[in-house]
This record gives structure tokens, sequence and C-alpha cells, in this order.
């Protein structure tokens, strides 16, 4: 089912006396292909949540339209839109089994869509298989584990067959160990279902392993939306490039002069075409080559050797963070008895963002 916004805007009264009010999404305008698994993604307070509950209906966007495939659903409620929504805290009933949590949405089918008791109770069984916890069925929420938990709420949210699967930060409370188990269970769920999904997220590298497209916001305003790795390579201002990234990018004050960008007194790059000014500089913490006469040179602080690759710890007066974080492979050697250590820059690892943070491309 294809989802489509257009101009959508939720705006919130302020509360106490002069308070503004909130405008949480903002004139928001985006499609949403048949099938996909999309990821709403940006730190908290952008309007993600916000942006799930005007999709699922809990809320009434202030304007704008939302379809679902060729159907206007904004002014349609929740229990008519065929959607299936998976909480934070899963929002299970503690004193019904895993088998009854399931059945529950069946049970409150009504008229032509009321089901017989053998159809629900194979259709439950089959989205219990689904998320492989058919073992569990007449456990009680308390006698399982956050993720076993968290796939009876999938489940019980995928038995009606929605058209539309909203999922709001749903690994948020599992372990890491099990938050990895989990999103790959839930991409193999998706691609089984083919179901079009959409996953709120403020975990960056949850949503880039999982989602076909990633949508990322701040304030609610949408900031770019892509394929998670055209997103990562290519930003489209300095939001983007330092909100996505795990170590975060290297941000530095730096000049462009003569077609050279300067970090410091040191010309690092050629940027042909860039006009001379000040430039925000960031710098991927793989973009750096270790050359002992490399164009860019810092004070080297310490070196950790990962097993796979090395991270080289250094400072640099122009770096607007305490340390440089660079990644190079596990075969160089750092020098640790010298006090500097130079590298040349990968020019498509390189990012310069204007004043007004936006992408000044070279």
């Amino acid at each position: 089912m294809k989802v489509t916004l257009e101009n959508l805007t939720k705006v919130f009264p302020g509360r106490g006396k002069g308070a503004k009010e909130v405008i949480a999404v903002n004139d928001f305008s985006f499609e949403i292909p048949d099938g996909k698994l999309i990821g709403l993604l940006g730190p908290s307070g952008c309007g993600k949540s916000t942006m799930l509950n005007l999709l699922s209906g809990l809320l009434t966007p202030t304007k704008g339209k939302i379809f679902f495939g060729e159907d206007d659903v904004t002014a349609l409620p929740p229990e008519h839109r065929g959607v299936g929504l998976v909480f934070q805290n899963y929002a299970l009933y503690p004193h019904l089994t895993v088998r009854q949590n399931i059945l529950f949405p069946l049970q409150n089918r009504k008229g032509k869509d009321k089901l017989t008791k053998p159809q629900m109770e194979e259709m439950a069984l089959e989205a219990a298989k689904l998320v492989q916890i058919e073992s569990l069925m007449h456990r009680k929420p308390s006698e399982l584990s956050g993720g076993q938990q968290q796939r009876v709420a999938i489940a019980r949210a995928l038995v009606k067959m929605p058209r539309i699967l909203l999922l709001d930060e749903p690994l948020s409370n599992l372990d890491a160990r099990l938050r990895l188990q989990t999103r790959e269970e839930l991409r193999r769920i998706q691609r089984a279902t083919g179901i079009t999904t959409v996953f709120v997220t403020h975990d960056q590298e949850e949503a880039m392993s999982i989602c076909d497209e990633i949508v990322v916001m701040k304030e609610g305003l949408l900031q770019q939306m892509g394929e998670p790795q055209q997103v990562y390579d290519d930003p489209a201002n300095h939001f983007v490039a330092s909100f996505l990234g795990t170590p975060p990018i290297n941000q530095f004050a730096g000049t462009v002069k003569g077609g050279k960008l300067y970090i410091g007194d040191q010309a690092v790059l050629p940027v042909p075409g860039v006009s001379d000014q000040a430039v925000t500089v960031g710098i991927r913490p793989e973009g750096f080559v270790l050359q002992e006469n490399g164009a860019f040179t810092c004070q080297l602080k310490a070196v950790e050797v990962m097993g796979r690759d090395i991270t080289v710890l250094s400072t640099h007066e122009a770096c607007t963070a305490p340390a440089i974080r660079s990644i190079i492979t596990a075969e160089s050697r750092v020098d640790t008895a010298k006090p500097t250590v130079s590298f040349d820059l990968k020019p498509h690892k390189v990012l310069l963002f204007d004043e007004n943070g936006e992408r000044i491309r070279f």
C-alpha cells in the first residue's frame, strides 16, 4: 500500500499564559512506496512520533492530507484505516495469554468482517509462527522476556493483515544483543509479509541497517529522504551529516582560498569551483589515509586497536570536538613514538558547508 503525505502539518497549542504554539510537523510532503520499510529518523522532539500518530489516526492534522493508495484517509477514524500499531512499551494485556492477546483484534470485528472461531484460531497461529512464538501461546506476558513480548505485540498487529504497519521505537527497551537480533527479525517479517512499514527510531544505526529508505527529520521539518547509504554519503546539509554516522563526523573550521581547502594553515585538499569563503568541514572517520608526509597533520593522542580496524585519536586546533577519530585499516602502523600523525584525505569523504549549514559541493 502506497502512502502519500501532502503538506501535512500538526500544530499543538501552547501551554500556559502567553506560551507559543508548537509546530510538531511542518508542511511535510513525501511518498512511501508500496511494500517498503521506511525509517523516520531524528532526535527526540523532532516530530517523528507525532507523524506516526497522524498516520494511524490517533491525531488529526491541522492541515494537509494523508492518502493510503488512492484513498484519502485524513478524516478516517483509526479503526477504519487498517493500520497495525506497535508501541514502544508493547502495551500487552497482562491478564491475557499470548494466544488471547493475538486474538483480541480479531474478536472485535463486527458485521461482514466477523470471523468464525476456527478462522480466528488459524490466523492467530499463523501470526505466531511468523514471529516464531507458537510454542509460547499459553504463557502470560509476565512470563516472557522483553524480546518475546515484543514479538507478541508484532503478531497482534500483523494478525489482522493491516494495510500499513507502524512501529514506534519498538526496540528501545531491549538490551544491545537482543536489539540486534530483533531488528533482523523485523526485517525478515516485513519482507515475508510485504506490508508497507513505517519504523520510528532515534537510533540512526538501527534505521540504516534495516530500512529501504530513511526520512531524516528536525523540528518537524523534512531534512532529507533516500536510501540509507545515499543519505550517508551525500547529506543535504550540516544537520544530516552530523546526525548520521557512528562514530560521528569530524568537524573543523576551515577556509577556501584559490580553489584549495585549508584547515588551519594546511592546504588539505583541492576544491575546484568553490569560491573563497569560510566553511565548516566535515570529514567522515573513514575518510583518512595514513601517510608519513600527508597533507593534514594532527597531534597524536592515542591509538585504539579494534581488531578489524584501528582508530587513531588526535587533536587539531581547528577541530570543534575534543578529539578527531580516524578509522584506518588494521594493516596500518602508527608510529606512537612521534608526537604527530599525518593523513591524506579521501575527497568523497570530505563535506563542506556554508555559514547556514547548507552543503557546498565540489
